[in-house]
């Protein structure tokens, strides 16, 4: 009988390490990607969740520059108050010549039903860098459909400045609910906990165990931070050590030594740290813009541990930041020329967003986001072209080709809830106006996929161009996603005449609405 206990320990113990390697082997870039529902308990409460491979959140998927990415998402989900559709999309990466594979639900295709799956396949013959994938249907990625993903350059420009970039350099970021997304208030005033990879502690569970990093001293280490969040933005810093941000959204920078990140929704920053402190443990902080701040028992915290420090939490204290990284102090490492003319307006075509909210959906110049039955993408197979023609009415900007485009984004005390993050997809762009500053600058700004639009109060006015060298509907939207919820979104609609020709869908895309449409209520 003993034996046999033991059999059953040993194959307890097997599957738990099996769990524990599961949630920190990277997959890729081809791949499957189960999603289905299951209980987890990341910061000690247990709570029905959107998982990914079985967890949350979602495995690390990674790739080398050029690499082709085939990643079959199979659809087992059967939670309706999560949804049991989904729809994946793979943030930061440009999708050339593959509009439908960028994953937003009804703006580039159905979602996928549960029971089926859906191949996205992909090139990525031009970017390296830090990316992460979520789900795009409604506020479902904010449930536990998450995760990293990185995109190696076997000749990155940066490779001498760190000794270390693997899976176990990337942290990522979440807020955490207790209550599903679907079920709770429409504009959360708080999360429950900040997870640091996957982990993290609230009030009411002051023993639930803390992620930690394990750095070698002597060792240089390139870590990349993703902000998952579905709303706040953080303050990220690590006690006793300086952060060298040598990318941002993708985007190589030149070195800047600095000794706290904020980073919004859906931002990434890579950043070398030196392991040249006494050997310790040392706080990780992300503390949340709003909400439950501060690190009052372990909460909004992680542990970097050294090795041979004891197994025991820091007793570290955050210092006053003199260093904080300043978005207008980034500057890309190779030089990416600002399309346009060095003057306000010197583009092709010049686009103002006058936010508003009346206290349950958010409008941009008057339209509120709201999906369309058919997919904008479909729509204009379907040979729709001019904006008129284009749902959701007043939603779609239809863009010339290879012309250079200017966006603006006033802070409004009429749209609540401010910073904004915006998202563009298909696109990195050059912030040539970043929020707390009045600057404008044409010669060498960061180019980056999501910016702060930053508060009325600062009397900013974010301002970015790009050039439409991308044909397709992309999103650009607010990534707080409860935001998004709430419709401020619109769709720039780059090159209509040429996107069908320059976008051949597969048939496997072309039968995802037709499944959909069938679907019962219940059953989407």
């Amino acid at each position: 009988m003993t034996r046999l206990h033991l059999l059953h320990s040993l194959a307890s113990l097997a599957v738990t390490v099996s769990l524990a390697l599961r949630t920190l082997a990277a997959i890729g870039p081809t791949t499957d990607l189960t999603i289905s529902d299951a209980n987890v308990s990341p910061d000690g409460f247990e709570r029905a969740a959107v998982v990914a491979n079985g967890v949350v959140p979602g495995p690390l998927i990674t790739g080398q520059k050029g690499d082709r990415f085939q990643i079959n998402v199979v659809n087992q989900l059967t939670n309706h108050t999560m949804l049991k559709s989904t729809s994946i999309h793979w943030h930061g990466f440009f999708q050339r010549g593959t509009n439908w594979a960028d994953g937003p639900a009804f703006v580039n295709q159905c979602p996928i039903a549960s029971g089926h799956s859906f191949l996205y396949d992909f090139q990525v013959p031009d970017q390296a860098g830090t990316f992460w994938y979520h789900s795009h249907l409604s506020t479902q990625y904010c449930d536990g459909l998450r995760g990293p993903m990185v995109v190696y350059d076997p000749n990155d420009p940066h490779a001498s400045l760190y000794d270390v970039d693997n899976e176990d350099t990337v942290i990522t970021l979440a807020d955490w609910y207790h209550v599903a997304a679907r079920l709770g208030p429409a504009f959360p005033p708080r999360s429950d906990a900040t997870l640091i990879n996957g982990r993290g502690r609230t009030s009411g569970t002051p023993n639930a165990e803390l992620s930690v990093i394990s750095v070698t001293p002597g060792k240089r280490y390139r870590f990349r931070l993703v902000s998952t969040s579905c709303d706040p933005a953080y303050n990220f810093s690590i006690d006793g050590h300086s952060m060298t941000v040598i990318e941002a959204d993708a985007v190589s920078t030149q070195p800047l030594e600095v000794d706290m990140i904020p980073i919004y929704a859906g931002q990434r920053y890579s950043f070398v740290l030196e392991a040249n402190q006494p050997v310790d443990n040392y706080f990780v902080r992300a503390n949340p813009f709003f909400g439950t701040t501060g690190f009052a028992g372990g909460i909004n915290s992680a542990i970097l541990r050294y090795d041979g420090a004891p197994t025991i939490e820091p007793t570290t204290e955050p210092s006053t930041s003199t260093k904080p990284l300043v978005e207008t102090d980034l500057r890309p490492l190779a030089s990416m020329p600002v399309p346009g003319s060095p003057v306000s307006g010197g583009v092709d075509k010049a686009i103002n967003f006058a936010f508003d909210f009346n206290g349950t959906n958010f409008f941009i110049n008057g339209a509120t986001f709201k999906p369309p039955t058919t997919p904008v993408l479909l729509q204009i197979l379907s040979g729709a072209q001019a904006a008129s023609d284009l749902l959701p009415s007043g939603d779609v900007y239809v863009l010339p080709s290879n012309a250079t485009i200017e966006l603006s984004f006033p802070a409004t005390p009429k749209a609540a809830g401010a910073p904004h993050p915006f998202h563009l997809h298909g696109h990195t762009f050059a912030v040539v106006r970043s929020a707390g500053s009045s600057e404008y600058n044409y010669d060498n700004p960061i180019w980056r996929d999501v910016v702060n639009t930053g508060t009325p109060a600062a009397g900013d006015n974010v301002t970015i161009r790009f050039r439409t060298d991308n044909p397709g509907p992309w999103f650009l939207h607010c990534h707080i996603d409860f935001h998004l919820e709430a419709g401020f979104a619109v769709i720039m609609a780059e090159d209509t005449p040429d996107t069908k020709e320059l976008n051949p869908v597969p048939q496997s895309w072309s039968d995802l609405c037709p499944t959909y449409d069938a679907l019962d209520p219940n059953d989407q």
